[in-house]
């Protein structure tokens, strides 16, 4: 869904849009959006630079990094990103990322890409290690169970085949 900003000509405008799982989702991505996606932001407007700011609100579902299931994330988070014309985007001009410069996109032809400014905000919002809960057991290393769900007859200890070797040196010693 496209934000078409020659329809915005007040220095401050409120908008307030719902989308679909469906619209909202991609293939391939590191979730799955279960919930209609609220977007609610204020436009200000200077000249041609914008800025949205507000928030964005759903639920994602993705799968635990130790167990494998899928749980569900409440998202709900802050946006405030600055928009710039892309003519201001030199493609010669090389230079470093200042810290100011992380909030700031680039639009084309008038038009602010909603869903990628949504999409990008999910990702922010991703946990660095989805679990399920805190407490979660994970997989067996050897035969797969889920230990949240079931147990197994699978010895804890391993060593490893590379160290057998010392380990006939320490018995060796009294």
């Amino acid at each position: 869904m496209q934000l078409d900003l020659t329809r915005y000509r007040q220095p401050l405008t409120h908008v307030a849009k719902t989308f679909q799982p469906a619209e909202a989702g991609g293939e391939g991505e590191a979730y799955r959006v279960v919930q209609p996606v609220a977007l609610d932001f204020d436009l200000h407007k200077d000249k041609e630079r914008f800025r949205v700011e507000g928030t964005v609100r759903t639920e994602l579902e993705l799968p635990c990094s130790r167990c494998l299931e899928p749980y569900r994330l409440p998202v709900d988070a802050a946006l405030d990103v600055r928009y710039l014309p892309a003519s201001e985007l030199s493609a010669d001009d090389e230079r470093e990322v200042a810290a100011e410069d992380v909030d700031i996109s680039y639009y084309r032809d008038d038009q602010i890409d909603l869903i990628e400014l949504v999409r990008e905000q999910f990702y922010l919002a991703l946990p660095m290690k989805p679990l399920c809960r805190e407490d979660c057991q994970g997989l067996c290393p050897q035969c797969g169970v889920n230990r949240n769900t079931g147990t197994c007859e699978c010895g804890s200890g391993w060593e490893d085949p590379r160290l057998a070797p010392l380990k006939g040196l320490i018995k060796g010693t009294p």
